[in-house]
């Protein structure tokens, strides 16, 4: 193998994703014995977007880090006008589900543009806060104020347009992302802390208001009434009704059964519904227990501390790259902690899918698409290494 070949063999990448496509496919295909929707094979339908998705990481492979950078502000301005889209799209292919229009709806086909939006974002504000570094090497309070002010325009566009849908589960993964871009952009700890501050007030009295008087927040915010009671269910188990807490309580039975190693393959017996989506950790945790599910986190653990030090280490090559890194870090740590914690009932319940492992294509193709950057940016740190010990 000649050294052009080994530079694009990531290894450690190629590893992982291998992992956790295994994981994938044996929870799926033991979610899908509970037969929820009529025996559909969902196994097989992962397994098309899995392959879809290997095959863009290596198409991206053709374009290195700078012409992703040079692209990142048209990709993010196509996610942008694609949010747009949707929301002015006829019901015919954009039809709402459970209240909130966030899917396009095609024959054979859904795709949820948010999803893919992600990555745009995460993009396009590594752009601005390499560009933002570049440009003012000094910074003072007014270089940060304008930085700021930067990501929060940039974030703010998709969000405002995500919450149009409603999709408010979704939008706090972006405030997230923009909260973590903020804390490693260098923008100093006291504004940092003053806008903590002022989201820990706005959220609390947010929270507050919408336990309080639940029937006028739904006129006030433009909530609908499942979201309330997910946040009420979350808030206070003990005051709502059986079936408001009923998706908690069977994911803790489903939990809890599965003890230390689990039942095994064929070995679900807990119904829950959107099993392969939103609570595929409880099938996890039933399938293979305690150790399984340990296993799962571990795994995830291995990606996130590759993204650290991919981004830690590509820092001196391209600060792009590296902002880039930590913000899909991001992206897949409150992905994990949201649909973890929901399950536990430590979090209230959501939409957000616990990605590389839960079933669908947005969710798949999308983090696919995230995953393509970090590989490019590995395979270009690989060939700087080599340069340097030449």
């Amino acid at each position: 193998m000649n050294k052009k070949q080994s530079y694009y063999m990531q290894t450690d990448l190629i590893m992982l994703f291998i992992l956790f496509v295994c994981v994938s496919l044996l929870a799926i295909y033991n979610a899908q014995q509970l037969e929820q929707y009529g025996g559909e094979n969902f196994v097989l339908k992962q397994i098309v977007w899995f392959t879809i998705g290997a095959l863009l990481v290596a198409a991206i492979q053709y374009f290195d880090l700078e012409q992703i950078y040079k692209a990142s502000l048209y990709i993010y301005m196509a996610g942008v006008a694609l949010l747009v889209i949707l929301l002015i799209s006829p019901e015919s292919i954009a039809k709402p589900v459970n209240g909130a229009k966030s899917w396009f709806t095609l024959p054979g086909l859904s795709l949820q543009p948010a999803e893919f939006v992600k990555i745009s974002t995460t993009l396009y504000l590594s752009r601005v806060i390499s560009h933002h570094k570049d440009k003012y090497e000094a910074s003072n309070f007014k270089t940060d104020a304008m930085l700021l002010l930067k990501l929060i325009i940039v974030t703010a566009i998709p969000v405002l347009l995500i919450m149009k849908q409603p999709d408010f589960g979704t939008a706090m993964v972006y405030l997230f992302i923009l909260g973590m871009m903020i804390i490693l952009s260098g923008i100093s700890w006291k504004i940092i802390l003053s806008l903590i501050a002022t989201g820990l007030a706005v959220g609390g009295a947010l929270l507050g208001f919408i336990i309080k008087f639940p029937e006028l927040a739904q006129h006030v915010i433009g909530i609908q009434q499942y979201q309330v009671n997910r946040i009420l269910t979350w808030f206070d188990p003990t005051q709502t009704s059986s079936d408001a807490t009923w998706h908690f309580d069977r994911a803790h039975m489903a939990l809890g059964s599965g003890q230390l190693l689990g039942k095994g393959l064929n070995g679900v017996e807990v119904y829950y519904s959107e099993a392969q989506t939103d609570f595929i950790f409880s099938v996890i945790g039933e399938s293979f227990g305690f150790i399984g599910s340990a296993l799962v986190i571990f795994l995830y653990f291995i990606l996130l501390y590759k993204l650290v030090t991919l981004g830690l280490n590509i820092n001196k090559h391209s600060s792009f790259g590296s902002y880039y890194c930590f913000g899909f870090l991001s992206l897949i740590l409150v992905h994990v902690f949201q649909n973890i914690g929901m399950t536990l009932g430590i979090m209230p319940i959501t939409g957000i899918p616990l990605l590389l492992i839960s079933y669908g294509g947005s969710s798949v193709l999308s983090t696919m698409i995230g995953l393509s950057v970090i590989y490019r940016i590995s395979v270009e740190q690989t060939i700087q290494n080599d340069y340097l010990f030449k």
